[in-house]
């Protein structure tokens, strides 16, 4: 059951050659298709990060698009949802 005050969130990680050719700002582009909130942002260790939050099919179709779209880059995806408290107003590259 959903508490009234909670929103949807995914959070996925891409590795491969994903730093250094465009990811972040390709993400940000296609995230401007969708009605989601949210971040990505490259890591230390050398992936990326993608934090989204909206309707339960919004963030999961922005993610497939995603894979989809920059699936050159990608090596491994790993992902997670649930719900939280809304932390985003917009989406933005970290």
């Amino acid at each position: 059951m959903n508490e009234p005050d909670s929103t949807f969130y995914l959070t996925a990680y891409f590795s491969g050659h994903v730093q250094g050719v465009g990811f972040r700002y390709s993400t940000a582009q296609l995230a401007k298709g969708y009605e989601v909130t949210g971040f990505v942002r490259n890591l230390a260790d050398g992936r990326v990060e993608l934090e989204i939050e909206g309707e339960k099919e919004e963030c999961r179709e922005m993610l497939a698009s995603v894979v989809d779209e920059l699936d050159a880059y990608v090596r491994k995806t790993e992902s997670s949802e649930g719900r939280r408290a809304k932390s985003f107003t917009t989406f933005r590259i970290a």
